[in-house]
């Protein structure tokens, strides 16, 4: 994996949707980070709903985070919803976090 790659997933690591203490890497909300030979940044992500109250303002916080890093040339950041987000996309990591064991005690994070 290059470097800037690990650089990029660092930074994303350090963002968290506000209403989830789970940072959104974790959370399963980045579906691709390629790095182009130009060090060009290319991300599709999504949200954990098409209502997300942070759609405006989290996509936005990702590629203004990506753009800082040094030797990041530029960045594409795009928003898809296919595959649909569910839980089952979170890493352990996130489960823990959120105390979902599989139980049937997992409590619904949106609508």
């Amino acid at each position: 994996m290059s470097d800037i790659k690990n650089k990029v997933i660092d930074e994303i690591k350090k963002i968290f949707d506000p209403e989830i203490p789970v940072n959104i890497y974790e959370l399963g909300l980045i579906y691709k980070i390629e790095v182009e030979k130009s060090n060009k940044v290319n991300i599709d992500m999504t949200l954990t709903s098409p209502n997300c109250p942070v759609a405006e303002s989290l996509p936005n916080e990702v590629k203004d985070n990506i753009k800082k890093i040094e030797g990041v040339t530029d960045v594409d950041l795009k928003i898809v919803w296919e595959p649909p987000w569910t839980k089952d996309m979170m890493s352990e990591v996130a489960r823990f976090e959120l105390n979902l064991d599989g139980q049937n005690n997992d409590r619904e994070i949106y609508e």
